[in-house]
């Protein structure tokens, strides 16, 4: 399997609001990098999409080192929570409460079953040059919109 290195970032305007995406994916030093915008969302929302579309833009299935500053997203995966939620029908707790972005948590958990993936936190807004180009991408996205009036 090829190793990767993904990171991603998500960055909304407002909350909810304008939101937008980043992602970067290395391999053996190349880079390719990936951003995009949405409406009316949640910050929450544009960190999984980065991560998604992160993973979506695999040709084939791959070793993953997945980097991210949101805790919501790296948690969910080491610390079991999104096994717990699909096994209680991606619900929450006593099972009473439905799971947000429950859309995107399936389309993520189909992707980790298609690769190997690694999920590692690090520090948002930080000393780390992949996540800040990250956000940098992500709210450029949200910048370009305002700018075009949308």
């Amino acid at each position: 399997m090829k190793e990767v290195e993904i990171y991603t970032d998500g960055a909304c305007s407002g909350n909810p609001g304008d939101g937008g995406w980043g992602a970067i994916l290395i391999y053996k030093g190349t880079e390719k990098i990936l951003s995009g915008y949405e409406k009316n969302t949640t910050n929450n929302r544009m960190e999984l999409r980065a991560a998604i579309e992160g993973l979506k833009a695999l040709k084939e299935p791959c070793r993953v080192k997945l980097y991210s500053d949101s805790a919501y997203l790296i948690n969910s995966f080491n610390e079991g929570w999104i096994d717990n939620w699909k096994r209680n029908g991606w619900t929450r707790g006593d099972k009473k409460e439905e799971l947000k972005n429950q859309d995107l948590w399936k389309e993520l958990e189909r992707l980790t079953n298609v690769h190997s993936v690694d999920f590692i936190k690090v520090k948002g807004h930080s000393d780390n040059e992949y996540n800040n180009r990250c956000d940098k991408l992500a709210t450029g996205e949200i910048l370009k919109m305002k700018e075009k009036g949308d």
